[in-house]
């Protein structure tokens, strides 16, 4: 596949594996239990009504009654919260998605949390490091490994050859000029 490797928004760095982090709720909307929600990315798609989501650091589980986009945010109901007070109590809260809700990506897209961790090695064998960071440009992204030494490499399919989350492996190319 030529040009760009696609990987999900950078915020999806925030997930713990088993259940994804699609974004915050800012403030109680009106009085009848609304919450105005920032999204961290498109997963927001994924909240729909009657999904469960998961709430705050003892991931409270609610379901969806309703979410719309309000602006740049969306206006997020939850069932059980029909009041100003009871959505009060979720300001700056994170919500969360179970990954098994979340739809899955095309082949060759990954979320970062997925590459993060990554062990890089080349064709031949070579470890490199392991994937530490992923860097959103205008062009590409761009891996950033550590190692011996930190490496920057192009996520371009003439750099990076095969993605293997299952496996724990990233194997790369090394172009010309790459390493000193």
């Amino acid at each position: 596949m030529p040009g760009k490797r696609k990987t999900a928004p950078a915020i999806d760095a925030r997930s713990s594996g088993e259940t994804l982090a699609v974004g915050r709720i800012v403030r109680p909307h009106g009085v009848r239990g609304a919450m105005l929600f920032e999204p961290y990315s498109d997963l927001v798609s994924a909240v729909v009504p009657g999904i469960r989501v998961q709430l705050g650091e003892g991931r409270t589980s609610a379901a969806v009654v309703a979410c719309r986009k309000h602006g740049a945010r969306y206006l997020l109901e939850l069932k059980g919260h029909p009041s100003r007070e009871s959505a009060e109590r979720w300001r700056n809260a994170e919500l969360r998605l179970p990954a098994d809700q979340v739809p899955a990506l095309p082949p060759g897209t990954y979320f970062h949390w997925q590459l993060l961790g990554l062990s890089v090695v080349t064709e031949d064998g070579t470890v490199l490091g392991q994937l530490a960071e992923i860097l959103t440009t205008g062009a590409n992204d761009v891996y950033l490994v550590r190692g011996e030494r930190e490496i920057l490499l192009p996520a371009t399919s003439e750099v990076i050859r095969q993605v293997d989350p299952a496996s724990g492996r990233l194997v790369v190319h090394l172009l010309p000029g790459l390493i000193d």
